[in-house]
């Protein structure tokens, strides 16, 4: 058989050979579906519900994934049969239109191409040859395997810097006197107040470049975890000032990071657009990439933002001895909802992975000097843009974002323990239900909760607890 043919089709290949194919497929899935179930069973052991949780929505995604492959395989036949006028299937191209032999990455799969088209009259072509279908399922399966890295890259990020402030919170801890717990305190908010800066820092375009070139260094101090401490603590669990803070902050970012990692519709449709306008000579992808970057230069300059304007609104009651104490608002937030920040993040975390996928598919399947690669000088900025992007958001932006969300006046679920979360869970429903059970929850709910009360709404809804009162307490543990 000569080298430009096709090659045999399924009936004329060995048998031995299609038996070692599937054994191979099937073996790297059963081991992927196991390591995949191993690590859910691991945080259930670790009761991590929130990263449980975030792995049965990577599934998702990867069953989604799959499905759409499995529908571009099943209906390649029909796609390919399917033909429009040649002048509509050269407009918007990727590439310039060159000769057969001077394209780049081409295989023997363009001969099938060519057999479909001759199925289709004069003036016409197919509207997607089995070539590109072959290319999508490639597309398809970097995608995967990007997100999938992109978003244990996130949460180990993430999770490596909010572990670095857990000293902070033992020193704090660790002060056993009341008088010397104060002192320190009172010594940590009055530097916390210092982030105004004098005069001229405080109008609002200089405070606004202040906090831009504050997230590259030192975006989160000790004197701004303890001011913040003391003010969600104040708010939320007063007469407890033993409420281990930092356990709290590693529970939102895992509840965040369940946040975070699914692909929304809106995102999908981005994904279609991203396409769409890759157009030869306009250098999309060069200057796409620039968007996340700009995002969340923006986010993390709103955030170090609010920082700076909890400390200047501290400050500014520093005469009242209870006023020098941080206030949660929501009245910082960008239209007054701190989950908007998230929903940027979101979009910002998989914009970057799309970006990287697309990056490593084309150089997989073409090679790195084909025509839609680019030259080199737009190339080697998409790739360090990318990296910045995700180091500095997953390190950065998302702890910060998990630390000055709690300024918000939502009172948050992951403020409690699993436990005491799945109690209060279960009594709102049994009220609602009007069942004799409300009062042995309530009961339950009034053993467990000890120490300091405070008020608590209830039910929850999408991590926010609304709708009638009652009395509990934030748990105490002191231990790390």
């Amino acid at each position: 058989m000569s080298g430009g043919e096709p090659g045999r089709p399924f009936v004329y290949t060995s048998t031995w050979v299609i038996a070692v194919v599937c054994f191979v497929i099937v073996f790297i899935s059963v081991i992927a579906e196991r390591a995949l179930h191993l690590l859910g069973m691991f945080f259930k052991r670790k009761k991590q519900d929130a990263l449980y949780d975030a792995l049965e929505k990577v599934k998702e995604e990867l069953m989604l994934l799959g499905f759409i492959s499995l529908l571009l395989t099943v209906s390649q036949g029909p796609i390919s049969r399917f033909c429009i006028p040649e002048h509509l299937a050269n407009i918007m191209l990727p590439c310039k239109m060159e000769p057969v032999h001077h394209q780049t990455g081409m295989s023997v799969r363009k001969l099938l191409a060519e057999e479909v088209s001759e199925q289709c009259s004069e003036g016409q072509v197919p509207f997607l040859s089995l070539e590109a279908l072959h290319q999508l399922h490639i597309f398809i399966f970097v995608l995967a395997i990007v997100y999938v890295v992109f978003c244990v890259s996130t949460m180990v990020l993430g999770g490596i810097r909010i572990r670095q402030w857990r000293h902070w919170e033992h020193s704090i801890l660790n002060e056993k006197s009341r008088h010397h717990r104060v002192h320190a305190l009172r010594v940590n908010l009055k530097e916390f107040m210092g982030r105004t800066g004098k005069y001229w820092r405080k109008f609002r375009v200089v405070s606004w470049i202040a906090a831009f070139f504050k997230q590259f260094y030192g975006s989160v101090t000790k004197s701004d975890y303890i001011a913040l401490r003391s003010g969600f603590i104040r708010e939320n669990c007063p007469g407890n000032p033993d409420y281990n803070f930092h356990k709290f902050m590693l529970r939102t970012l895992e509840d965040d990071f369940r946040k975070i990692i699914g692909v929304s519709w809106y995102l999908w449709l981005f994904v279609v657009i991203f396409l769409l306008v890759n157009i030869a000579g306009w250098h999309t992808y060069f200057w796409l990439s620039f968007l996340p970057l700009v995002l969340l230069l923006i986010v993390g300059a709103k955030l170090e933002h609010i920082i700076t304007q909890l400390a200047k609104a501290a400050a500014e009651r520093a005469e009242d001895a209870e006023g020098t104490q941080v206030k949660p608002s929501n009245e910082m937030f960008w239209f007054h909802r701190p989950v908007l920040v998230l929903y940027l993040i979101h979009f910002i975390l998989f914009q970057n992975s799309f970006e990287i996928a697309f990056f490593l598919w084309i150089w997989s399947t073409y090679g790195f000097k084909s025509c839609i690669m680019e030259e080199l000088n737009f190339v080697i900025p998409r790739l360090v843009l990318g990296i910045i992007v995700q180091v500095l958001c997953s390190y950065s932006t998302l702890p910060l974002y998990a630390l000055v969300s709690q300024m918000g006046t939502e009172f948050k679920q992951t403020v409690f323990e699993q436990y005491t979360k799945d109690l209060i869970l279960t009594w709102s429903s049994d009220t609602k239900r009007g069942s004799s059970g409300a009062g042995g929850s309530m009961n339950r709910l009034t053993t467990e909760s000890t120490n300091s009360t405070h008020h608590a709404q209830l039910p929850v809804v999408d991590g926010e607890i609304t709708a009638s009162e009652i009395e509990l307490s934030c748990p105490n543990n002191s231990d790390s």
